[in-house]
């Protein structure tokens, strides 16, 4: 999985490509920690590129969600294939995180 972050100001822009598995599920984690930490951060993660997620990859988002949710910000997630979708669906994620 590729990860490429881009900061601006207050905003984080994210782009994920590939499958966020077990094999690559603790890189994503320590990429997106500083995130965790940060006040009022406006999160985007571009999912287009993401061709799958598994449980540890939904853990991480809910991790995040939860994280910047208390420290005043917001996450959302775009351009989601409709497999992953599905999985964000099928778990009741889609009710917990934003999705465009």
């Amino acid at each position: 999985m590729d990860i490429i972050i881009n900061h601006s100001e207050n905003k984080t822009l994210i782009a994920l490509n590939g499958r966020l598995d077990t094999t690559n599920a603790e890189q994503f984690q320590k990429d997106i920690s500083p995130l965790m930490e940060g006040d009022k951060l406006q999160i985007e993660i571009d999912c287009s590129g993401m061709e799958y997620t598994s449980s540890q990859g939904l853990r991480i988002f809910l991790m995040l969600q939860k994280s910047v949710t208390a420290h005043g910000g917001s996450l959302v997630l775009k351009n989601m294939n409709s497999r992953v979708k599905e999985v964000f669906d099928i778990t009741g994620f889609s009710n917990i995180i934003k999705i465009i």
